[in-house]
């Protein structure tokens, strides 16, 4: 065979592979979610909502008790978060939370053998400041949550530690003209490009502004930097990558940093940035001296959590799951927010 056949043939093998590897199968399905012409269109992978979707099944719900009609706090000792609820609806969400966090441990992984009531284990310390904080968004992040609420299983998945959570980057030194700024290396935490690969820190933890455009032209008082601009889009794609939707889930396409004509999830999203924040800052940071050194990160921070902690892929968190209805002491119930705010 003559070398320019050869040479033919390779090249034609090469653009068949190519093309190959060009388009994602099966075919994507889109969802209109705006005007036509605007390209407010959600792109979805049926291969890839298969995967979430096996991985995003509530479990049925324990069954239900009869009252005791007595406080658990009157029938066992040191119950500091649920001891208004009833006592049998205490065993039944205790059963729960062993199911959601530790099924395969049970209940040792939390308590000790010789007494239930012992604080000796850190696991309980930190069990119980995760029901504070578990109430907190329920009765107080409904901006976010809405009604549907959160539970253990939301975050935990069956695991003690929730799979997906972050720390702190150590600190990378700057050698000469080579230094990475915190950048350019491909990074999971934002979908493996080059962007700044710590938006958690910046925008889940402090409070950096987050904004592409200024207000205002060049030079009359815009500071906002393409820098800034990355710092942003990083966050961004995390947000993206954590709910499997691509931007105009919650922007207008027209004009991505106007709120009119946007979708409402830009409001809701906004909100759960603030949360986070909250969360971060107020429960799970404050928790590094609670933990072992084994469980704190590289820079010997404690475990926080960011949007993949509780979406792990779907747009709503189990695919919008009402778990919390059927366990009214995790929050979002009258009788538990008076005793949230006495245990504080």
């Amino acid at each position: 065979m003559k070398t320019p056949v050869i040479i033919a043939i390779c090249l034609g093998a090469a653009a068949t592979l190519g093309l190959a590897f060009t388009f994602e199968l099966p075919i994507p399905d889109t969802v209109q979610r705006g005007f036509r012409g605007t390209g407010m269109v959600q792109v979805y992978n049926p291969r890839i909502i298969a995967t979430n979707a096996s991985l995003n099944q509530a479990p049925p719900a324990q069954d239900a008790q009869d009252p005791s009609g007595q406080k658990s706090s009157e029938v066992y000792e040191n119950v500091k978060v649920l001891g208004d609820l009833d006592s049998n609806e205490f065993l039944r969400l205790m059963a729960a939370i062993t199911e959601w966090v530790s099924p395969e441990q049970g209940c040792a992984y939390c308590h000790v053998e010789e007494g239930l009531a012992s604080d000796k284990l850190y696991t309980k310390v930190v069990a119980r400041r995760m029901l504070q904080m578990t109430q907190h968004i329920n009765n107080d992040w409904n901006t976010h949550v809405g009604q549907t609420g959160v539970t253990c299983y939301t975050c935990h998945r069956g695991n003690p530690v929730p799979k997906n959570i972050w720390f702190i980057d150590p600190k990378q030194d700057r050698v000469g003209m080579g230094g990475k700024a915190g950048q350019n290396a491909a990074s999971t935490k934002v979908a493996l490009t080059s962007l700044p690969n710590d938006p958690f820190t910046r925008y889940l933890m402090n409070a950096e502004e987050i904004r592409v455009t200024g207000p205002t032209a060049l030079p009359t008082g815009n500071r906002h930097s393409i820098k800034q601009a990355e710092g942003t889009f990083g966050l961004m794609t995390h947000l993206s990558q954590s709910l499997g939707v691509n931007c105009t889930y919650c922007h207008n396409s027209r004009a991505f940093n106007e709120w009119d004509g946007g979708p409402p999830q830009r409001v809701t999203a906004w909100y759960g940035i603030r949360m986070a924040r909250d969360l971060n800052n107020e429960y799970l940071t404050p928790l590094g001296s609670t933990y072992p050194t084994q469980r704190l990160g590289p820079s010997g921070d404690a475990p926080k959590a960011n949007c993949t902690t509780c979406h792990q892929g779907a747009f709503k968190p189990l695919y919008g799951a009402q778990m919390l209805k059927d366990y009214k002491g995790l929050g979002g119930h009258p009788l538990v927010k008076s005793a949230a705010l006495t245990s504080q």
